[in-house]
């Protein structure tokens, strides 16, 4: 590949408009390039990034695929509101991506893939307090950290020793008493479940990823940036071992220079015609968001991570949201209400006398995860091709550092920060 071909003032196509696309548009145009993104919704942010659990955790990024997870998986089969549920299908993409997360449950590879990405996590937390200062948008930004707490002795135990090794490898995490967590979030006084102990990263911060995206892609409009909604891909046209065009539903084809795919779980399906086939696979995870009244004393103001239900809570204004689960059932978005139940009993017993203002707002969303749970991001196999996808859980805390890697990839430059996962194909 000619890599003086790649410079400011290219046209780059962006394929998708969610918080990694809408990102990735962003930094492109930062960078001189004339962007135009695709999106089959009407607008920005209305998948994955709709309703996700609003944590921005760069001191606590970790990977769901750890040794600890293995007993839990046997003692999760057969629920129905179990933290991570398996439903086995005929698809030998879920069978793979399964073994293949096995397998990063290796003491070895999880350390390997706790670096990484504790290095794309704190790199992503620093471009994105810098498009807030350059922008100043507003998404119900809360800077009061993260705290992790645990409801089980011998968990909290476990957390306490692995925040310390984490802590002498620079993470910024700090081991609380269960006196401690309450004094740093008062609503956890009240819960009917106690407190172990805790966890807690001061460093990480909260917010609405939906309006952070949508303000993001206003601001990219008003900077240049075209948006082409309600624009399904029918395939990606190919020329010369290289990209030539993108072929909509509506029979047009669009051209650019280079194209990314930032297509969240629905980047495999669009690649595999083109022979990639990427590691990546829907975990479909599930949220409710509870409508607060005027000073809710009884909700938590700290980001809060259940250990024990693998539930994460954030306040955003005057809203709660609470999210969770895994659910490995390929593309389906049917809304389980026994899941999404449990997590509203669980919120009940954490908060109790919480002031809620009208109805629960339930929803579902496809993260779209490797089994390493680090991200692809790079060129793939045509040289005018980069994949920005597959980042899990933790889409919201890696975008912005995700999208500065990818602008410089595509403009020839190195990437400030180490790239974890190698594009497939």
């Amino acid at each position: 590949m000619d890599e003086g071909r790649y410079h400011s003032g290219m046209k780059v196509l962006v394929l998708g408009a969610g918080v990694i696309g809408v990102t990735s548009a962003w930094c492109l145009a930062e960078a001189g390039h004339e962007v135009v993104v695709v999106e089959r919704q009407p607008g920005p942010a209305l998948e994955t990034s709709f309703a996700n659990g609003g944590q921005i955790a760069a001191a606590h990024a970790e990977p769901w695929a750890k040794p600890s997870v293995l007993p839990k998986l046997l003692r999760w089969l057969g629920r129905e509101d179990a933290p991570m549920l398996f439903r086995w299908r005929a698809d030998p993409a879920q069978w793979r991506w399964a073994f293949g997360f096995l397998a990063e449950c290796l003491p070895g590879r999880f350390e390997r893939n706790v670096q990484r990405l504790a290095e794309l996590a704190r790199y992503s937390h620093a471009q994105l307090v810098a498009v807030r200062e350059r922008t100043g948008i507003e998404y119900d930004c809360l800077q009061r950290g993260i705290l992790h707490f645990c409801t089980d002795v011998r968990e909290f135990d476990t957390l306490a020793r692995h925040a310390e090794t984490m802590r002498r490898r620079g993470a910024d995490r700090k081991v609380l008493s269960a006196a401690e967590c309450v004094a740093l979030e008062p609503a956890l006084g009240r819960s009917e479940v106690p407190i172990a102990g805790g966890v807690y990263a001061p460093s990480d911060e909260s917010g609405d990823a939906q309006r952070f995206t949508q303000a993001l892609a206003t601001r990219a409009t008003q900077c240049g940036v075209t948006f082409c909604y309600g624009a399904s891909i029918s395939g990606i046209e190919l020329g010369g071992g290289r990209v030539r065009g993108v072929r909509l539903a509506r029979g047009e084809v669009v051209t650019a220079d280079a194209t990314v795919v930032a297509l969240g779980s629905y980047s495999p399906r669009v690649l595999a015609p083109l022979g990639i086939r990427l590691p990546v696979f829907p975990l479909k995870g599930y949220s409710i968001t509870l409508p607060l009244r005027e000073n809710a004393a009884a909700a938590p103001t700290v980001s809060l991570t259940d250990e024990a239900c693998k539930i994460v809570i954030s306040r955003l204004g005057n809203r709660l949201r609470a999210a969770g689960t895994a659910e490995l059932t390929g593309y389906d978005l049917s809304i389980n209400r026994v899941r999404c139940a449990a997590i509203v009993q669980r919120i009940q017993r954490l908060f109790p006398g919480l002031a809620i203002a009208g109805e629960v707002e339930t929803w579902a969303g496809l993260r779209p995860a490797t089994p390493s749970n680090v991200p692809i991001v790079g060129r793939a196999r045509y040289e005018n091709l980069f994949l920005n996808t597959g980042h899990g859980t933790l889409g919201w805390t890696l975008a912005c550092g995700s999208a500065q890697a990818l602008a410089d990839l595509v403009s020839g430059r190195e990437a400030a920060v180490p790239l974890a996962e190698r594009a497939a194909g």
